[in-house]
């Protein structure tokens, strides 16, 4: 899932990164209004996190103009007011969700995954393509029973293509969707991925989940149903 994160304060701003990158989640981050709404108006996120109270142009504004814009993605707003007033107003503009600070980073987490659920035909947790099944709330992975030991960008890849099941995704949509817009066109970084993806999910079985078309990109097809 991407995120980004529009949060002037600095600490606040490398914490919730920090632990958003931790959890899988590739994060791009604004610290002030404007800066937000260029990075929502111009580039495709799964989720909003929305400060209120932002220099430049205020959360409110933000979340008024994506929103006049038919800018749809999900948006969480923060905010350290707590009168109903605020909330209200927050939700008015077209927030989809509210979250008062100081708040549990867990439930920042939940929020966030039942944002991303709300706009997706996938409801549960759980992840299933064939024998492969991903849980998305406690991160672990199996095959045919067996437990898939995955690292962070691993998993990110597994979830993004157990998402889209069956359809070719280039190496662009890929990099967009796992890495934040400093990776580099011209790299293999995707490649590397699907190798090592490949090696713990396909290598020990006959059938293979993951196919390469070739000038194309890649695809994650259930081999029981060719």
């Amino acid at each position: 899932m991407r995120i980004l994160l529009v949060e002037d304060e600095t600490k606040m701003r490398d914490f919730l990164k920090q632990g958003l990158e931790e959890q899988r989640y590739a994060v791009d981050t604004a610290e002030d209004g404007d800066d937000g709404l260029h990075w929502a108006l111009n580039f495709p996120f799964d989720v909003i996190v929305l400060d209120v109270m932002l220099p430049r142009k205020n959360g409110l504004e933000v979340c008024r103009e994506l929103r006049n814009q038919r800018i749809l993605t999900p948006i969480l707003m923060l905010t350290a007011r707590d009168a109903i007033d605020d909330r209200v107003a927050g939700l008015d503009c077209g927030a989809d969700d509210y979250l008062v600070k100081p708040f549990a980073f867990r439930e920042l987490l939940a929020r966030l995954r039942a944002l991303a659920r709300r706009g997706s035909s996938q409801k549960s947790t759980r992840l299933i393509v064939g024998d492969l099944v991903l849980d998305t709330l406690t991160h672990t992975a199996y095959r045919a029973d067996n437990p898939i030991e995955l690292t962070a960008k691993e998993y990110a890849l597994l979830e993004f293509l157990m998402l889209h099941p069956n359809q070719v995704l280039s190496r662009t949509i890929i990099a967009d969707h796992l890495w934040n817009y400093d990776y580099a066109p011209d790299s293999n970084v995707v490649d590397v991925y699907i190798r090592f993806l490949r090696k713990k999910i396909d290598d020990a079985y006959e059938e293979k989940y993951i196919r390469t078309l070739r000038g194309t990109g890649y695809q994650l097809v259930d081999p029981h149903c060719d």
